[in-house]
C-alpha cells in the first residue's frame, strides 16, 4: 500500500507518533505532527531533519480536514477533547499499531497481561532471535512498530500492548496471542470497573481466524471466566503451574513441559528467570516458540541463559554479602507480590510512590513471611505505614533514592537482600519508573 501525497495527521510527538510519521513519509504521504505539549528534543529534532511538518503546544483542527488517516498515539485517550472534535468531523482514526500493520506482512505475536508483558515480549524475541530468525521488538517496549516496519523488513514481529493500545485497535490481528494474566491496575482509565479492563485484555483475540493461536493462563479465574463466555475460533493453547494442560504447558514435579507438536521437557531450576510468574512467562513463550517450530534445543536453551530486562527483578550488586535487587518496573500491588514470592533470603523491602488504588493487605503473609524491615519511599506513606507498621520491627521513610539505599545498607545483613519493589508509580519524586531504577541503581554502586 502507498500512500502518494495523501494528508496523514498524526497526534501525539512521542516515539509511536514520530515512528508513524517516519513511516507515513516513507510511503509517500504529505504529514502533519500535531501535539498538545512540548516535543522532547530528540523527536523534534528528528521531525526537522526529516522535513516533516509539525506542531506543538496546541491542535489546530483545520489542519486535520482533509485527513485520508488521523492516527493516534496510545497514551492519549478516546476521551480527550481533541479526539472527540475529530470524530465529529468524521475522521478516520487509528492507532499507530493499526497504522502500521497495514504495510508489513510479517508473522504478529502480540503478549498483553497486567504484569509480566515485557519479560515475556524480551524473552521470546531472545529466542526467535537464538534460532536465527528475522525478528523484531516493538509496541509497548523499545521502538514503535511503525518505525521498525519503516526501517526494515521482517519475517516476526513479537509486540507488547498494553489495555491502551488494545483499546484502540479495530481492524488488527495477532497471529499468536498471548493473555498472562489480568489483575487490578489502570482501573482509572476503566471507570474503577474490572470487567471493563479485562474485555480491553481479551481483545488481545480481536478478528482472530481458525488459523490462529490464542495462548493463555488457566491458573487466571477472571481469564478462565472471559474464555469460557467467548466461542473463540481460533487454536488454544493454555499454561498453569498447577494442573496438567492437553494442548500447552505446564508445571509438575518441578519440570517444565510443554505439549506442542512434541513435548518439550526441563527442570524448573535450569531455568534463567526465578520464581511463579517467571515460570508462568517462560511456559508462555515457550508454548508460542514451539507453535512456530523453533527447534526444542533452542527454546531450551534459550531458557535457561536469558537475562532479564532492566528494571525486572534484576541483579544490581552484592556488597559486603548484601544482594541489591532493582524491581522498580512493579508498579502495582500483583508485580509486587511476584516479586517478594520470589525471594529466598531475609529481605529489607522498598516500596511507595504514587498509590494507584493499592490494597496491601494481599501482601500481608508475604511481608510476614520474607521481610524484616522496610523503608517507604514515596512522598504520602501513610497507608503502607498503617498496612505493615506492625508487621516489621523497623519502618522508616525516605525522601531520596540515595538515602534509601543508606537505610537499607544498615539494615541488611550479610547473606540477605534489599529489594526494590515499589508497588506504586513513580511520579511523585521521580520521572518514571526507569529514573527510579537508575537512581537505585547508581546508589549501589555508590556504597
Amino acid at each position: 500500500m502507498q500512500l502518494e501525497n495523501q494528508n496523514i495527521a498524526i497526534i501525539g510527538g512521542g516515539e509511536s507518533g514520530v515512528g508513524a510519521a517516519l513511516l507515513a513519509k516513507k510511503m509517500g504521504a504529505k504529514v502533519f505532527v500535531s501535539d498538545g505539549g512540548q516535543l522532547q528534543d530528540k523527536y523534534r529534532s528528528e521531525l526537522q531533519k526529516q522535513g516533516i511538518d509539525f506542531e506543538e503546544s496546541s491542535h489546530d483542527i483545520k489542519r486535520f480536514s482533509n485527513a485520508k488517516w488521523v492516527v493516534k498515539s496510545p497514551g492519549i485517550p478516546s476521551s480527550a477533547p481533541i479526539i472527540q472534535k475529530l470524530r465529529e468531523l468524521d475522521l478516520n482514526i487509528v492507532s499507530e499499531i493499526e497504522f502500521a500493520s497495514k504495510f508489513t506482512d510479517a508473522i504478529t505475536v502480540c503478549i498483553t497481561g497486567s504484569n509480566g508483558k515485557t519479560t515475556t515480549t524480551m524473552l521470546l524475541y531472545h529466542i526467535f532471535k537464538k534460532a536465527g530468525l528475522n525478528v523484531g521488538v516493538a509496541g509497548n517496549v523499545g521502538k514503535s512498530l511503525a518505525r521498525q516496519v519503516a526501517a526494515s523488513k521482517k519475517d516476526y514481529f513479537i509486540i507488547e500492548l498494553s489495555s491502551f493500545q488494545l483499546d484502540d485497535l479495530a481492524h488488527f490481528k495477532a497471529d499468536i496471542s498471548i493473555l498472562l494474566n489480568i489483575t487490578p491496575d489502570h482501573l482509572d482509565r476503566y471507570e474503577n470497573d474490572m470487567n471493563l479492563y479485562a474485555d480491553s485484555k481479551m481483545r488481545i483475540t480481536n478478528n482472530q481466524t481458525q488459523e490462529d493461536w490464542f495462548i493463555y493462563n488457566a491458573d487466571d479465574p477472571i481469564i478462565n471466566q472471559k474464555v469460557a463466555s467467548m466461542n473463540l475460533p481460533m487454536k488454544v493453547a493454555s499454561f498453569s503451574i498447577k494442573s496438567p494442560q492437553e494442548i500447552g504447558g505446564y508445571l509438575k514435579s518441578e519440570e517444565l513441559i510443554i505439549n506442542i507438536k512434541e513435548q518439550l521437557t526441563m527442570s524448573i531450576h535450569d531455568l534463567a528467570l526465578k520464581g511463579q510468574h517467571n515460570t508462568q512467562n517462560s511456559l508462555a513463550a515457550g508454548i508460542a516458540a514451539r507453535i512456530v517450530e523453533i527447534r526444542k534445543d533452542i527454546v531450551r536453551q534459550s531458557l535457561e541463559d536469558f537475562v532479564n530486562v532492566e528494571h525486572r527483578l534484576e541483579f544490581v550488586a552484592k556488597v559486603n554479602g548484601i544482594e541489591f535487587i532493582n524491581d522498580s518496573k512493579a508498579t502495582n500491588i500483583n508485580s509486587t507480590w511476584f516479586a517478594l514470592e520470589s525471594m529466598e533470603k531475609p529481605t529489607v523491602w522498598i516500596v511507595g510512590g504514587v498509590d494507584k488504588g493499592n490494597d496491601y493487605n494481599e501482601l500481608l503473609a508475604l511481608v510476614d513471611e520474607k521481610v524484616k524491615a522496610i523503608i517507604c519511599l514515596g512522598e504520602n506513606n501513610e497507608k503502607i505505614k498503617e498496612a505493615f507498621a506492625s508487621k516489621v520491627e523497623t519502618l522508616v521513610e525516605a525522601r531520596t533514592a540515595v538515602e534509601a539505599v543508606a537505610y537499607a545498607y544498615r539494615l541488611a545483613r550479610k547473606d540477605e537482600a534489599v529489594l526494590l519493589s515499589p508497588a506504586c508509580a513513580s511520579f511523585d519524586m521521580f520521572e518514571n519508573y526507569e529514573d527510579r531504577g537508575n537512581q537505585f541503581k547508581q546508589a549501589v554502586r555508590m556504597l
